[in-house]
C-alpha cells in the first residue's frame, strides 16, 4: 500500500499494537497493508478524527459513543428466551449484500407502515415473520425451509426488487437449521454455554461449524481473516441482552471492527482511507469489484487497521473505546452524513 509502513519509526511511536490477536485478523490483514497497492491510510486525517472525538467527549462529558442506543428494539425480535438467540443467529447468517445494481430498484419492505431497506429491512422481515407465526427461530423448520417460504418472509414492497442473492440466503437458512440440529440440540444457546461465553471462542466456533460464517480470503498466497458476520453475531447478542445472560461475553476487546461497505465509505469521506485513482473511479462509477479480488481485500484490511489505529489514537489521550464501539459510532455516522461518495460494491455473502 502507498502508506507509511506500520513499522515505520514515526508510526510505531504513535501507535501501540495490541498484545493479543487471538483471531489472527490483525496479523493477517497487516500483511495486506505491507504489500497492497490500491488503498492507503492517511494518518493525519486519522489523528484529526480522533482529536475531534476526544474534543466532543471533553466538552459534552458524554460517552464516546453516539447518542443512539446500543441496541434498537424497534425492528429486532426479542423475547428474552432461547428463541431470541436463534433469531439473532439467523439474522446474522443473512446480514449481507442489500444494495441494488445500477438502474434497478432497491429491495425494500413495508413494515408497520414504514418503508425500510438494507439491514433494517432484513431485521423487520424476520420480526414480521415471527409476528405472522412463521417459526424462524426453530432449527427443525429452518433445516428444510422452502424457497416459497423464504420468498414470503422477504417479500418486497410494491415495485421493489426481490432481495439480492436469494439462493445463497436459502442455503444459509437451511445451514443454520441443520448445524443447530446436528450439533447443538437445536439451540445456539448451547454453543454459547459450550464456550463459556468466550467471545473469541464463539467466533471460532461459528467459522468452524457454519461455512457461511467462514469469512477468510487469500491474498498473494496468504490467508487473510475477516470473520465479519461471526463477530457481529457476538456483538448483536451482547447488544440484544444488554451484556447480561447469554450476552455476558468475555474477551469482547479481542474483536475487531466489522469490515463491510459502510465503514470504509465513511472513513473515505473523512479522508482516512484513500484509493488509488483507478480504484476510486471504479468505486465512484458503481462498477462491480470481484469478490476476494486484491482491491476488495485491501479495502477491508485497511478498514480494520484504520479503526484499530483510531482506537489507539483515542486511547493515547486517555479515552477507552473498543472495536465494537468504534464500529457502532462510524456506522451510525454513515447513516446520517449526506453526499458521501459511493461505497464499493461486491456481490458476496460475507457482508
Amino acid at each position: 500500500m502507498q502508506i507509511h509502513s506500520i513499522e515505520d519509526d514515526d508510526a510505531s511511536d504513535m501507535y501501540t499494537l495490541p498484545a493479543h490477536d487471538e483471531l489472527g485478523i490483525l496479523g493477517s490483514t497487516r500483511s495486506v497493508l505491507e504489500q497492497g497497492e490500491h488503498v492507503w491510510i492517511a494518518f493525519d486525517k486519522l489523528e484529526q478524527l480522533s482529536n475531534q472525538w476526544v474534543h466532543e467527549y471533553a466538552t459534552t462529558h458524554e460517552t464516546m459513543l453516539s447518542s443512539e442506543p446500543l441496541w434498537n428494539n424497534m425492528y429486532h425480535f426479542h423475547d428474552g428466551t432461547e428463541r431470541t438467540i436463534n433469531w439473532l443467529l439467523l439474522l446474522d447468517a443473512l446480514n449481507f449484500c442489500f444494495w441494488a445494481e445500477k438502474d434497478r430498484e432497491r429491495w425494500r419492505v413495508d413494515y408497520n407502515g414504514k418503508i425500510l431497506n438494507g439491514y433494517w429491512a432484513e431485521a423487520a422481515s424476520l420480526t414480521r415473520a415471527v409476528e405472522e407465526g412463521i417459526p424462524v427461530w426453530d432449527a427443525k423448520y429452518l433445516q428444510t425451509i422452502s424457497e416459497d417460504a423464504v420468498a414470503t418472509i422477504f417479500r418486497p414492497s410494491t415495485g421493489a426488487d426481490s432481495i439480492p442473492l436469494f439462493e445463497q440466503r436459502v442455503f444459509n437458512m437451511r445451514e443454520v437449521g441443520r448445524v443447530l440440529q446436528e450439533s447443538y440440540h437445536g439451540q445456539f444457546t448451547h454453543a454459547i454455554e459450550l464456550v463459556q461465553g468466550d467471545a473469541v471462542a464463539l467466533v471460532r466456533l461459528l467459522a468452524r461449524d457454519f461455512a457461511s460464517f467462514n469469512d477468510i480470503a487469500t491474498y498473494r498466497n496468504r490467508e487473510v481473516r475477516f470473520l465479519k458476520r461471526a463477530q457481529i453475531c457476538i456483538a448483536d447478542i451482547y447488544g440484544s441482552f444488554g451484556g447480561k445472560q447469554w450476552g455476558a461475553f468475555t474477551n469482547l476487546d479481542q474483536l475487531t471492527i466489522f469490515a463491510d461497505y459502510k465503514v470504509p465509505q465513511i472513513l473515505r469521506h473523512y479522508g482516512i482511507l484513500e484509493y488509488a485513482p483507478a480504484l476510486a473511479k471504479r468505486v465512484d462509477t458503481l462498477e462491480l469489484l470481484a469478490a476476494q479480488s486484491e482491491e476488495e481485500i485491501e479495502i477491508r484490511a485497511a478498514t480494520i487497521w484504520a479503526c484499530e489505529l483510531l482506537r489507539c489514537a483515542v486511547s493515547r489521550q486517555g479515552y477507552k473505546m473498543n472495536a465494537l464501539e468504534i464500529d457502532q459510532k462510524l456506522w451510525s455516522q454513515s447513516q446520517t452524513v449526506e453526499n458521501m461518495r459511493p461505497y464499493h460494491r461486491v456481490r458476496t455473502q460475507y457482508y
